[in-house]
């Protein structure tokens, strides 16, 4: 693939990432004294601008497979992750939502402080059982608010073709809750990989799987379930990706 362009589009969406980013946060700043939904729906409206920008200007694009299987009632989210890209597009894709992440990640200026301002569960991972503890106390209080909670199971992105080790964390969220657990897998790395600045033209595949009932189950058990449903269709979406390229076939697309 001739480079040239999606560099040239990289660095224009980056330009332009580096300018708005500044200036939405005023506007978030501006919303701290409304309720959590509604600072939510104000700050969701930055990934919102960068998932346009990088369909516009870097030509990546996504479909939703399973779109029928995301639940009505707030469920935990357990992911495959890959990309920066998918924290901008769950927030398209699915419900309003909070993340359980590593609590550095909100001094990153600008990003972090937008991610403080949606409640998120930032935990110290290497704190244990008090981290878990933390989890469910702080869950249940975000799905009491109507708040879906996204966890990335591996903990930090994993490169295409390669599996992380899946933690407990979000699996015994889910046991000590009872709120469904929706799987998901996506090939987002393809086309905007970790900490690449070059992001290449494409439609990611997201998958959705069936929700999980985790009532009665192990934390453990259905931590395995997850991780052989996700690393499953990571498969399959590489080989219907293949077959599709192959026969040069046009897979629809879907623009959120």
């Amino acid at each position: 693939m001739n480079m040239i362009l999606p560099v040239l589009r990289s660095t224009l969406y980056s330009l332009l990432q580096i300018v708005i980013t500044p200036l939405y946060f005023l506007i978030v700043f501006a919303a701290f004294p409304l309720s959590p939904m509604s600072r939510y729906r104000i700050t969701s409206g930055w990934a919102h601008l960068m998932l346009f920008l990088l369909r516009i200007i870097c030509g990546i694009q996504y479909r939703v497979m399973g779109a029928e299987h995301i639940p009505q009632a707030p469920s935990i989210i357990l992911s495959k992750h890959q990309s920066a890209w998918e924290t901008l597009a769950f927030q398209q894709i699915f419900p309003p939502q909070v993340w359980v992440l590593k609590k550095e990640l909100l001094r990153v200026p600008f990003f972090g402080w937008g991610l403080a301002m949606n409640s998120p569960i930032a935990i110290d991972r290497s704190s244990g059982k008090t981290a878990l503890k933390q989890i469910v106390e702080q869950g249940k209080d975000r799905l009491k608010q109507g708040f879906w909670i996204v966890v990335f199971p591996e903990g930090t992105r994993i490169a295409p073709g390669k599996k992380g080790k899946y933690h407990i964390g979000g699996a015994w969220l889910a046991t000590h809750t009872g709120a469904p657990v929706v799987p998901v897998a996506h090939n987002a790395g393809e086309f905007w990989g970790k900490n690449a600045f070059i992001k290449l033209p494409g439609t990611i595949t997201v998958s959705v799987g069936a929700p999980i009932d985790p009532r009665g189950m192990e934390s453990g058990d259905l931590n395995t379930m997850v991780e052989t449903w996700i690393e499953a269709e990571m498969i399959r979406i590489g080989d219907q990706n293949r077959k599709a390229y192959d026969n040069s076939k046009i897979i629809p697309i879907s623009e959120g």
